[in-house]
């Protein structure tokens, strides 16, 4: 893929959509590029770390190895962020990744987005009101499930 190939599919992550140009350059030309042929382990559960990343093409599946069958989780294609969580601060892998296809991906380590937040306080502050604006919609749908399951689990009491 060409610069601005990468540019284009990086702006469609929304972690990254507002970046400009010349911050979306600056990630595309410092990342990692990877090959994953189909089938092969991008990470493993509980691995440390250290990075996210940005599948370009094709199709990664997470899958829990746990089982006498491995059960998918869910698919993930061009422009998802995998490990989001990881670009920030030091965490652990959440399930196995592999390739469901042959792959390109984009590997954005910690350090260069350390280095990107600290040199320009400007992506810091809109990344930090898009992960809130995040956080916050996933409290609001875990007090929904909630919700939910209390009606399950807590039936209203039936009239007499």
């Amino acid at each position: 893929m060409t610069l601005a190939e990468d540019i284009s599919l990086l702006i469609r992550v929304p972690l990254f959509s507002d970046l400009s140009s010349d911050h979306l350059r600056l990630l595309a030309f410092s990342a990692i590029r990877l090959e994953l042929p189909q089938g092969r382990v991008l990470f493993r559960k509980d691995a440390s770390a250290m990075s996210g990343f940005v599948v370009m093409h094709g199709e990664v599946e997470f899958v829990d190895m746990d089982r006498p069958e491995p059960l998918p989780l869910g698919r993930y294609g061009p422009g998802a962020l995998l490990g989001e969580t990881a670009l920030f601060v030091e965490t652990r892998r959440p399930a196995t990744a592999r390739a469901a296809t042959d792959c390109d991906l984009v590997e954005i380590d910690r350090v260069l987005m350390r280095r990107m937040l600290n040199e320009y306080p400007d992506v810091a502050a809109r990344l930090h009101t898009k992960l809130v604006d995040k956080l916050a919609g996933t409290v609001s749908e875990v007090g929904r499930v909630k919700t939910r399951l209390d009606a399950i689990t807590y039936p209203p009491a039936r009239a007499s």
